[in-house]
């Protein structure tokens, strides 16, 4: 059995509440904290992209951190989205979430134009200066930046990746980032890929569903991860049952779909600030639908 670590699980990249004039509400996002931590979840991502990290202050971002490490429950992990243009802001953010009691850190790289290999291993180098153990996140569309597997390969073996986000969904990448980095831990990037990355070897998946049904989708990554064969018959069903929703974890409207998926279910998921703003019409219906039918077969929770 491998020991847990505190990037292992699932570990919710939460979503941010916002009051109805974009103000952080901080309260609100202590509360959804704690929620998480009694629905199963294992960990909680602040200040990724589902949290809006673009859109926030210098305070706001830092204030975030230490809300989240305050409001978790013993053994709740927290892993500080710490992605910024370049690797200097990047530090001062992993120093941050050191300082505040984050127990690790997930770090984009470099997205301020297509870097190339050694821009994007110096960068992790740099950032590992903090202490904090590092998760990599790989998200190619968004970053334009490749994390290839022979180059996470080469930041882990310098010890400066303990873990990667694959969000390629691509689960026939996770095979060749094994062979070529044994001990590196896979955490699954894509809501619509559990069941194939969890069957590849997953210890962990950095989540967005999980804000609105926790305790479905927290069943089916232990299910796809747990290496039972039985268990594979009771993940595809649930793996069927939700995929339709879970799409919408990679769709260019994610924030705006999880918040809206939260409101439908009783939660607050409430406004983004922009540039998003609120879906068109058809898109919304179509995600309220999706969560409908949802909570209809009995993930509502």
């Amino acid at each position: 059995m491998t020991e847990k670590k505190p990037w292992h699980g699932v570990i919710v990249a939460s979503a941010l509440p916002f009051t109805e004039d974009l103000a952080v509400d901080y309260d609100r996002f202590a509360d959804h904290v704690r929620f998480l931590g009694e629905n199963g979840c294992d960990g909680i991502a602040p200040n990724g992209s589902l949290g809006e990290y673009q859109n926030l202050t210098a305070e706001e971002r830092a204030k975030v951190i230490e809300v989240a490490v305050d409001a978790a429950p013993e053994g709740f992990s927290v892993m500080a989205g710490c992605g910024a243009y370049g690797a200097l802001e990047s530090l001062r953010w992993a120093e941050q979430a050191a300082e505040a009691g984050a127990d690790c850190v997930m770090l984009l790289p470099p997205n301020t134009y297509r870097a190339n290999r050694e821009q994007v291993k110096h960068h992790y180098a740099t950032v590992a200066q903090a202490g904090l153990p590092i998760v990599g996140y790989n998200n190619p569309i968004d970053t334009k930046v490749d994390l290839v597997p022979d180059l996470i390969a080469e930041i882990h073996d310098a010890g400066h990746m303990v873990g990667v986000k694959e969000f390629t969904g691509d689960p026939r990448r996770i095979y060749q980032i094994q062979e070529l980095a044994p001990n590196i831990d896979i955490l699954i990037g894509t809501d619509d890929s559990v069941l194939e990355v969890g069957i590849a070897g997953a210890v962990g998946w950095v989540a967005g569903y999980p804000n609105a049904i926790p305790q479905s989708t927290v069943e089916l990554y232990r299910l796809s991860t747990s290496g039972n064969v039985q268990d594979l018959e009771r993940a595809k069903v649930i793996y069927r049952d939700l995929h339709k929703l879970l799409r919408w974890d990679t769709k260019t409207e994610f924030v705006e779909s999880i918040k809206l998926s939260m409101d439908v279910l009783g939660l607050y998921g409430g406004p983004s600030r922009p540039p998003r703003l609120p879906l068109p019409q058809q898109v919304a219906d179509q995600i309220i639908a999706d969560t409908r039918e949802a909570a209809a077969k009995g993930y509502d929770k």
